[in-house]
């Protein structure tokens, strides 16, 4: 049984179609922050259940309803979620934290330190920086995680 979590940040107000093609039949979205809109998580809540955090260009109204981090539990992991990982506050091992995801950067990147996998998916709304244009995905077994980082092409 793979229980998949399509992990996407960065969106700063668009949502490519792309992004909702490829998340589409994941079980659970995670959004890092930067979301831009709320229509964003909107949208995808239309795909799977969602948990956003807030990010730092999240400052309208309508962004008071996230927090800076949230952990989730899925599939018998706890994920811990925070935009800028420069931030992070807590120590992951001690608290039982298999994955951290983090945003902001915009640089995909996947790692794993003293057992826990750092993901940041990169960015999935506009083109900044010369970066690519990605999200990411969590396979979650009962034995793994197999994280993977896709392209979205070249927008």
């Amino acid at each position: 049984m793979t229980f998949r979590i399509g992990i996407i940040s960065d969106t700063h107000g668009l949502l490519r179609p792309e992004a909702e093609r490829r998340l589409a039949g994941v079980d659970h979205i995670i959004h890092g922050g930067d979301i831009g809109r709320p229509e964003i998580i909107d949208a995808l809540r239309r795909i799977a259940p969602v948990t956003a955090i807030r990010g730092n260009v999240d400052i309208d109204d309508w962004a008071v309803a996230y927090l800076e981090t949230e952990v989730v539990r899925l599939a018998g992991r706890a994920i811990y979620v925070l935009h800028d990982l420069k931030t992070l506050q807590i120590d992951p091992i001690e608290r039982g934290i298999d994955v951290v995801v983090s945003g902001h950067s915009h640089v995909p990147k996947i790692y794993t330190a003293d057992g826990v996998l750092y993901l940041n998916p990169g960015s999935a709304g506009r083109r900044r920086f010369g970066l690519p244009v990605t999200l990411a995905t969590i396979d979650v077994t009962p034995d793994n995680l197999r994280p993977e980082i896709h392209d979205l092409g070249d927008l």
